[in-house]
């Protein structure tokens, strides 16, 4: 979903006077706009004013199940905020190594180093995820303990969704790691708890509650707003 604005997290600094051929980045605040003028623009022609510049969302579904309600959501966000939001869906869970303590500095797997850069470069951080046997997916757990010795999530916009048929031991548990790794306490606006997620949310994404949709629209309205601060 790039909507002209790159994926890429390569930077550019503004200041430049001149932007040279087609296709080069200019970093603006926290995006990047991508130019496509075949001749040089100067950047004193640029009305930065009327850029409107969204903000980069890593997201990330504590499901590895494909068409998962919990991705959905994520997309159903993607949707609604594309005007706002640059979201990235992080599926790659699964890919990444068991955890290792011993090669948790030196030694990390390329997959592992990728991911926390993304993490790092994201303006924002969205999590959704399930319930299994009355705890965090494995996958998940796995992932975020390969960030624990970094400060990637550290003071890090951030927000999270449980949706699964119960989840309140998953809420309960995510919600205590993620206090800790952020280095600060997850506001009451940016955390949901959705239970019998399957009877609520389509894996097409439709949200047949009224309520359950208003409340998703609740926990990405706080995200924002953290982002904005």
């Amino acid at each position: 979903m790039s909507h002209g604005v790159s994926v890429e997290f390569k930077k550019i600094q503004h200041t430049e006077t001149q932007l040279k051929t087609t296709g080069q980045l200019l970093c603006y605040k926290h995006g990047l706009i991508n130019f496509t003028q075949e001749q040089p623009v100067q950047a004193e022609h640029l009305n930065f004013g009327m850029i409107k510049v969204r903000k980069r969302i890593v997201a990330i579904s504590g499901s590895t199940r494909a068409h998962s309600s919990n991705e959905a959501i994520l997309k159903l966000i993607a949707s609604i905020y594309q005007d706002v939001l640059d979201v990235y869906i992080f599926d790659k869970l699964d890919q990444l190594p068991h955890f290792n303590p011993d090669v948790d500095e030196d030694h990390v797997a390329q997959s592992v180093a990728d991911f926390r850069s993304l993490i790092d470069s994201a303006d924002g951080v969205l999590i959704c995820t399930p319930e299994y046997v009355f705890s965090l997916p494995g996958a998940l757990k796995n992932a975020l303990e390969w960030t624990v010795s970094t400060t990637v999530f550290s003071n890090k916009p951030f927000a999270f969704i449980v949706a699964s048929g119960l989840g309140e031991k998953t809420f309960e548990s995510l919600e205590l790691i993620m206090n800790t790794i952020l280095q600060y306490t997850i506001g009451d606006h940016a955390k949901l708890l959705i239970q019998g997620a399957r009877a609520k949310v389509k894996a097409s994404g439709e949200v047949a509650d009224p309520e359950t949709l208003q409340a998703i629209r609740n926990v990405a309205d706080a995200l924002i707003a953290q982002m904005n601060k």
